[in-house]
């Protein structure tokens, strides 16, 4: 997602309750943390589950499969079993929809 794209309105997004929107053949978990929104890649990279249907603690997502937990801002994982990042998305808000695109494109 090398453009902006747009993903919904912001209204859709509840406080730390992940929500997952497609793209192409992209998936991404956005998660609205105190006002902001984080966009990370939506499969686990170890067990590829739904980082979206995962519990948010502070700023770390956890996987529903394994326990692993991702930081929403960078995507690293910050305990195993996974140990690859997953892909993080820079996210905008214009006129009360979000929009987001890969980080590398900025």
């Amino acid at each position: 997602m090398k453009d902006w794209t747009t993903l919904g309105p912001l209204v859709d997004l509840q406080n730390e309750v992940g929500k997952r929107y497609d793209v192409g053949e992209e998936r991404l978990a956005l998660f609205l943390v105190g006002g902001d929104v984080y966009a990370i890649g939506d499969l686990c990279s170890h067990a590829e589950a739904s980082l979206a249907e995962g519990e948010l603690f502070d700023m770390e997502v956890e996987c529903p499969r394994h326990g692993s937990s991702f930081d929403v801002t960078t995507g690293v994982p910050k305990s195993l079993p996974a140990t690859t990042p997953v892909p993080v998305y820079e996210v905008r808000i214009v006129d009360g929809v979000i929009q987001a695109r890969s980080k590398d494109s900025a």
